[in-house]
C-alpha cells in the first residue's frame, strides 16, 4: 500500500505518497522506486521487492509481493517537501500517518486495512485545505501496468484534536471519490498512468469545517482471483478543512475499517483477466455531499504516542494555481484538478525526483488520488535571520529552496530550516 509521509504545513510540495513496484523474473528481481503525489504534492521514497515470479498463460500469474506507496501529493496551496524520513535524524514530522513499509495489506479483517500497517498512530502535523479544493496524489508514472484496480478515497471526521485521535473500529469513514473500470480502462493503471501518476480528489464543497483523516488507496487486482489475493495500498493524511459548509454524512453513509470490506464483498475477489467489462467497486456509495448527520467522530482511542506538535500545517489557499498542463513541479505549487477521474492529466507533467517538493495541483487538472516519500536530505537546520517585515514568511511557510522566489526570511521568532536542497520552511526556534 502507499506509504505517505507529509512535512509540516506549507510543505505543500512534498508530502507523502509513494508508489513502488517490482517486476520479478525467475530468480532475478528488479526493484524500482516510484513517486506518488497528493494535491498537496508530496513525495515519498519507497523500495519494493518481490519473490520470483512465474508467468502462466491463460491462468493467473503467481503474484509477486510488490510494494507501492504514494511518492508525493499536492494541495491547492504551498507545496510540501518530500519525506526523507529514512535519511534524517530526527525524522521530520508529517501530516501523513507513518506506515512501517511499502508492502500491501491483504488481510482486510485486520486493523492494517485502515491506514496501512501501523498507520493508526497519529502524525504531529495537520495540513489545511478548503472545502471544494482539490488534493492530488501522485503514485508515479512508473506504477506497474499489471497492478490494475480501483482508486478510492475516504474521509473521517475527528471529534477534536486529530493529532491525538484514532478511529478505532468505529463507523466514521465516508467515501468521497472512486473510480474503477470504465470504457475498458482501469483507474489504478490506465487512467493513473495517462495522468502521469497523479490522481486528484475534490473535497466535498459543503463539508462542515473540522479536522479530518483522508484515506486514499489503490486496490491491485492482479492476484485477486481468490481471497486473500487483492493487494490494498491505503494511507491516511491529517487535514484541517475550512469553509462555511454545514453538511456531514448520515450514519447510513459511514463505514468502519476493518468492516467496510469483507472477503465476500463484491470486487474483493475478482478475475481481471476474464474479459469482464465492469467492476463492482468495494465499499459504500460515494457520499453525495448533503446531509445533517453528526459525522460521528467515534470513540476511537486518543493515542498517547502521537507526535507532540499539534501545529496546523497551512496549505495556503492563495498559492499559485498553475494550469492543468503545468508540470507538478518539484518546487512550484500546483492546484489539484476538479476534472473527472477519467480525464487524463497533462502528459507534460515530468517525473519529480524523490527529493523534490510537493506542490498543489491546478483546479482544472484531471482528478487523481495521492502520496510520496523523500530522498536523502540534510537534517541540519539552516536558520534564517528572523524578521518582522510584512514580506517575511510565516510559521510553516516555505522560506527557501531550489527555484524558490518567495520570502527568504521568517517572521520573528521563527527560523528557516532547510529540509533538503529543494525546500526550506519556517519553524519554531
Amino acid at each position: 500500500m502507499p506509504n505517505l509521509w507529509v512535512y509540516k504545513a506549507d510543505h505543500s510540495r512534498w508530502r507523502r505518497l509513494k508508489a513502488l513496484s517490482l517486476l520479478c523474473f525467475g530468480s532475478h528481481s528488479l526493484t524500482h522506486s516510484f513517486f506518488y503525489t497528493l494535491s498537496f504534492v508530496l513525495f515519498a521514497h519507497t523500495h519494493s521487492t518481490c519473490s520470483p515470479l512465474k508467468l502462466h498463460l491463460v491462468s493467473f500469474p503467481s503474484h509477486p509481493r510488490c510494494w507501492h506507496t504514494v511518492s508525493r501529493w499536492s494541495l491547492p496551496s504551498p507545496t510540501l517537501p518530500p519525506p526523507t524520513d529514512p535519511y534524517m535524524n530526527p525524522a521530520p514530522e508529517r501530516i501523513s500517518r507513518k506506515i512501517p513499509g511499502n508492502g500491501p495489506v491483504e488481510d482486510i479483517t485486520s486493523t492494517d486495512i485502515q491506514c496501512n500497517g501501523g498507520g493508526t498512530v497519529p502524525a504531529g502535523l495537520i495540513a489545511t485545505a478548503a472545502a471544494g479544493a482539490n488534493i492530488g496524489f501522485n503514485w508515479t508514472n512508473q506504477w506497474p501496468t499489471s497492478h490494475m484496480g480501483p482508486v478510492i478515497t475516504y474521509m473521517a471526521k475527528a471529534p477534536s484534536d486529530i493529532t491525538k485521535w484514532t478511529p478505532g473500529t468505529d463507523k466514521v469513514w465516508f467515501k468521497i471519490d472512486e473510480a474503477g473500470l470504465e470504457n475498458g480502462k482501469w483507474a489504478g493503471t490506465d487512467i493513473l498512468l495517462e495522468q502521469n501518476g497523479l490522481w486528484t480528489v475534490k473535497i466535498p464543497e459543503n463539508l462542515k469545517p473540522g479536522q479530518y483523516l483522508i484515506r486514499h488507496e489503490i486496490i491491485a487486482l492482479h492476484a485477486a482471483g481468490s481471497y486473500p489475493g487483492a493487494q490494498f495500498y491505503p494511507a491516511c493524511h491529517q487535514f484541517e478543512i475550512t469553509g462555511s459548509g454545514s453538511a456531514l454524512p448520515d450514519d447510513a453513509d459511514l463505514v468502519a475499517f476493518p468492516g467496510a470490506y469483507t472477503p465476500e464483498t463484491p470486487g474483493v475477489v475478482y478475475n481481471p483477466y476474464s474479459g469482464q467489462t465492469t467492476y463492482p467497486i468495494p465499499g459504500p456509495k460515494v457520499w453525495n455531499g448533503a446531509g445533517s448527520g453528526s459525522g460521528n467522530g467515534g470513540s476511537g482511542a486518543v493515542s498517547s504516542t502521537a507526535a507532540a506538535p499539534s501545529s496546523t500545517a497551512v496549505a495556503s489557499s492563495t498559492a499559485a494555481a498553475p494550469s492543468s498542463t503545468a508540470a507538478a513541479s518539484s518546487v512550484e505549487s500546483e492546484a489539484p484538478s476538479s476534472a473527472p477521474a477519467t480525464v487524463p492529466a497533462s502528459s507534460e507533467v515530468p517525473e519529480v525526483p524523490a527529493s523534490s517538493t510537493v506542490a498543489p495541483v491546478s483546479s482544472t487538472a484531471a482528478p487523481v488520488s495521492s502520496t510520496a516519500a523523500p530522498a536523502p536530505v540534510s537534517s541540519s537546520a539552516a536558520p534564517s535571520t528572523p524578521t518582522g517585515g510584512a514580506g517575511a514568511a510565516q510559521l510553516y511557510a516555505q522560506c527557501g529552496g531550489s527555484n524558490f522566489n518567495g520570502p527568504k526570511g521568517c517572521a520573528a521568532p521563527y527560523i528557516c530550516k532547510e529540509w533538503n536542497p529543494y525546500y526550506s520552511q519556517c519553524i519554531q526556534a
